[in-house]
């Protein structure tokens, strides 16, 4: 049988920063950002930790559905910026959540995090080794940006999201994935290095280090590729799709994908103009935002697609 998606939930930081915000602690203006990105306002954690917004999503995704954190018997989540090296964030939800009969870890996949665990979520529960799931995307990406670094620290911000999943009459019908690991250090943040008394001092932090441009020609031409595979694989085209729910990294790529696959750009919705870039959390907290708005409807057909560090990339068919 299908697994569908049964509940949605997003949560997001208390603190909003506008463009116009940042005009005072970055070189940087409202008109250089939203021109070139299409953002005017971010989400940044300034108490919030990715596991506590993770949990918080998750916690509205089990209301929508219906179900007790303790029926839960997996939990999936992406991330980038956990709280921890060990535990990971999915363990902290799991105990915050109460979910004590679930199996819990996390998924590195970055802005494609959210399409990648979902996709583990479904073959866990088609294998039959658990009868549902909670794939999460949940990010504090203000913790690892470079403040000073203007071309990098306007475009991201910080949320989560998440989806309750089980088996039904429909729901997904199939995914692509694919990784390009040679390319990887075009967007890059380095862990500690090694340091032990056999080595010299390490240094203690990295940042988000990102080649904006080599991202972009890979967004726009992967993105579209995979979207057309994933349709070819199923005898239909961009006309037969309802909604395309992309990461929400920058207006003009998503903008480029809907003109290279000759689809109507009122297919795809955004939020990235009040979230920014919000990695593995942006697809998630997108598509509840749909959901708890009325703008998904029974039978649509929707694809959702995440791409970025890795570089890495997925994409998803399912019937809502």
């Amino acid at each position: 049988m299908p697994i569908r998606i049964m509940g949605t939930g997003s949560f997001l930081p208390e603190k909003n920063v506008s463009n116009t915000d940042l005009e005072k602690y970055v070189d940087t203006s409202d008109e250089w950002i939203s021109s070139r990105t299409g953002i005017k306002n971010r989400r940044i954690a300034v108490h919030e930790t990715t596991a506590g917004m993770a949990a918080e999503a998750a916690k509205k995704a089990l209301e929508m559905a219906g179900k007790e954190a303790i029926d839960v018997e997996l939990i999936v989540l992406a991330t980038v910026t956990p709280d921890y090296y060990t535990p990971s964030a999915a363990c902290q939800v799991q105990a915050e959540l109460g979910a004590d009969n679930a199996i819990a870890f996390d998924v590195n996949a970055a802005c494609s995090g959210f399409v990648f665990a979902l996709n583990v979520a479904k073959m866990y529960i088609e294998t039959g080794f658990v009868k549902n799931a909670l794939v999460i995307g949940a990010e504090t990406l203000s913790k690892i940006l470079d403040w000073n670094d203007r071309g990098t620290c306007v475009l991201f911000g910080d949320g989560a999201g998440a989806a309750y999943l089980e088996e039904s009459d429909k729901g997904i019908i199939s995914v692509v994935q694919g990784s390009i690991g040679k390319k990887g250090m075009v967007l890059n943040c380095e862990s500690r290095r090694t340091h032990n008394i056999f080595t010299e001092a390490g240094i203690e932090h990295d940042y988000l280090h990102m080649d904006g441009q080599e991202v972009f020609k890979f967004a726009v031409k992967s993105v579209p590729t995979a979207i057309e595979t994933l349709l070819h694989n199923n005898n239909m085209d961009v006309n037969d799709v309802d909604k395309f729910i992309l990461h929400q990294a920058n207006v003009r790529i998503i903008e480029s994908v809907a003109k290279r696959l000759k689809a109507d750009k009122e297919k795809f919705p955004v939020n990235l103009n009040e979230n920014g870039n919000t990695s593995s959390a942006s697809i998630p907290i997108l598509l509840d935002e749909l959901n708890r708005n009325g703008s998904l409807k029974q039978g649509e057909k929707l694809v959702l697609a995440g791409f970025g560090a890795g570089l890495s990339w997925g994409s998803i068919l399912l019937v809502w």
